[in-house]
Formats: C-alpha cells, sequence, structure tokens
C-alpha cells in the first residue's frame, strides 16, 4: 500500500500540555513516521507518513489534542512522503 504524507498545524492552547509527547506516542502505536514540533507562534506543527488511514487518525488525533489542550483549528496540507523513518520530536 502506498504511504501519504500529511502537514498539519494546531493552533490554540497546544504547547505545555504534552501534545508532542501524546503524538510520539500515537505514532508509534499507528505505525506512523514523521516528526512533530513546537513553533515560535505558539502553535504545534507535525509531519506525517503511513498508511492512509493510519495518518487520518494521525490527523483527527490533532483535531482533539491531549486532554488538556485546547484545539482552536487546524491547517493541514498534503505532501509527497519523503520515506521517513520512526517519529521524533524536534526542537
Amino acid at each position: 500500500m502506498a504511504s501519504v504524507r500529511a502537514r498539519v498545524v494546531v493552533h490554540g492552547l497546544v504547547q505545555g500540555v504534552c501534545f508532542r509527547a501524546a503524538t510520539r506516542t500515537a505514532a508509534a502505536r499507528h505505525g506512523v513516521s514523521g516528526w512533530v514540533r513546537n513553533r515560535d507562534d505558539g502553535a504545534v506543527e507535525a509531519v506525517f507518513e503511513g498508511p492512509p488511514e493510519a495518518v487520518e487518525r494521525m490527523v483527527d488525533l490533532c483535531r482533539r489534542g491531549p486532554q488538556k489542550a485546547w484545539v482552536e483549528r487546524l491547517e493541514r496540507t498534503s505532501e509527497t512522503p519523503e520515506g521517513l523513518a520512526g517519529f521524533e520530536i524536534r526542537n
């Protein structure tokens, strides 16, 4: 099955609420590669690569965020997969 790639930027109360750690844990559970990072503007940005249904699950999880997060809006773009392996939290 072909991989897909999605980039999301999540706005709201998304920093300081374990958003990156929760995203990394979920990515491992769903077999999705990529990365997540805090942005200087207060948003969280993430890239997901993997099977289409697994990537969709990750995007849906970002729409809700972890328990203490409050997601105001999510921007999503589709990109060409790069063949990433593993999932990391970037600074």
